[in-house]
Formats: structure tokens, C-alpha cells, sequence
């Protein structure tokens, strides 16, 4: 999907809390937007080169949405509002093996006490839900989920296994939002709770999906699977 704003590139200060950071653009000191809870320490690192969407909305705070880092050379994008809307793109362009034959794609439905990212279905009446969690911690070519403890995330996949024990189609899709990554793992250390529900769910016929992406300053698509170890 192409980013239809104007993005700049600036240096980053410091992150006083979860909403906000402060970013060198011009050689003036300007306040942000993170639009992602997550942690992303390793990331956000005093001097590194981000990436700002502007946002012209008069009710906004903040003119700049900080949607990403370069690392390395290599650019990974941080808006957790992102990965719905590349997973839909890709959905829609069949692009995701195993939900190629859904040719509904419904977005945030609701199953029991859970809303899903995705409820898919097809003219046979089959119903799939696919939950979509977006990935941006990485070492070494490995990435890991979460980078924050998430209790939501856990309950998300034990409502999955209900689903499926239900006879509905159930999933989870990991988004990692950079490219060249060699595997995806649960960050046990970060949250065991949510790594062994993870496997749980896997044992219990719940799809676990990773895919990589294809990230550019104004621009992110999912490109290709990435080796799951749990």
C-alpha cells in the first residue's frame, strides 16, 4: 500500500511516554505522534533517522505521525494502524496461502467476548476469523512477539481455539514490518502468557501465519512467509 501524505525524515531525541516523542526536522525541536504502544527500545534510540507522516488535521495535537526507523540501512515500519490495512490489501489480491478461497473479507467482527480484525467467508458458507498482530522487534534476522506484555493479545487466541472448536476457520497472522528476516518466534521473555497460548492455540488446529514486508519511506506490502518457531 502507498502512503498518500507527505513524509519526511528526521532525527529522533527521546520519548517522554508511550504517545509522544520529540524529533529533530529542520534543525528545530518538534513533538510527535508514536502511534504504537509498543516499547520499541531497541528502535527509538537517541540519533536515529525516523520517518514522519504528516497529518493536517486541525483537531491534532501533533502535525507528525512517527511511523518509522531506519535500522542498519534497513527501514521498519512502526504504525500499529498499518498491518490491517496491508493484510486487507493482501486479502484481497489473494496473496496469503491457506485464504485464498474467502472471497468476503468483513473487517472488525465480533466472536463471543472477542472482536477479530477479520471475519472472511466465501459462497460455500465457510467463515474464517483472522486475527492480525503486527511484528517490529528484531535481532539478528529473528524476529519476536510482543515487545510489550499483552494480556488482549493472549485472550485473542484462546477466543481463536474457541472458534475453531466451534468449526469455524480460525487464525493468526504475525505482520513483520520490515523485510530479509529468517524466522518469527513468541517473546517468551517478555510474556510467557502469551507464548504458550500461542502454542496452545497452534495444538489446537488455530493457523499461525508470519509474512515479511516490503517497506519503503511511502510504502509497505506484504511480500513473502516467513518460518514460524515456536
Amino acid at each position: 500500500m502507498l502512503i498518500n501524505k507527505r513524509v519526511f525524515i528526521a532525527e529522533f531525541m527521546r520519548r517522554p511516554n508511550r504517545f509522544e516523542a520529540y524529533v529533530k526536522l529542520n534543525e528545530k525541536e518538534v513533538i510527535v505522534h508514536v502511534p504504537n504502544t509498543g516499547r520499541c527500545k531497541e528502535l527509538l534510540t537517541v540519533g536515529s533517522k525516523v520517518l514522519l507522516r504528516e497529518e493536517l488535521n486541525p483537531t491534532r495535537k501533533t502535525l507528525y505521525d512517527l511511523i518509522g526507523v531506519y535500522k542498519n540501512n534497513k527501514i521498519i515500519n512502526i504504525d500499529s494502524q498499518i498491518p490491517n490495512k496491508v493484510v486487507d490489501e493482501a486479502l484481497k489480491n489473494k496473496k496469503i496461502q491457506g485464504l485464498i478461497k474467502y472471497n468476503i473479507i468483513e473487517r472488525e467482527k465480533t466472536f463471543n467476548n472477542s472482536r477479530f480484525d477479520f471475519k472472511l467467508s466465501n459462497n460455500f458458507g465457510e467463515e474464517y476469523y483472522l486475527e492480525v498482530k503486527g511484528v517490529t522487534f528484531e535481532l539478528h534476522g529473528k524476529t519476536m512477539f510482543p515487545d510489550a506484555p499483552t494480556e488482549r493479545g493472549r485472550k485473542h487466541l484462546l477466543e481463536l481455539i474457541d472458534a475453531k472448536r466451534k468449526g469455524f476457520g480460525a487464525g493468526v497472522l504475525f505482520l513483520i514490518q520490515m523485510s530479509n528476516i529468517n524466522s518469527l518466534s513468541p517473546y517468551d521473555d517478555m510474556d510467557k502468557a502469551f507464548g504458550e497460548a500461542l502454542r496452545l492455540a497452534y495444538n489446537n488446529g488455530v493457523d499461525v501465519f508470519a509474512y515479511e514486508c516490503e517497506v519503503g519511506e511511502k510504502f509497505i506490502t506484504l511480500s513473502k512467509s516467513v518460518q514460524i518457531v515456536l
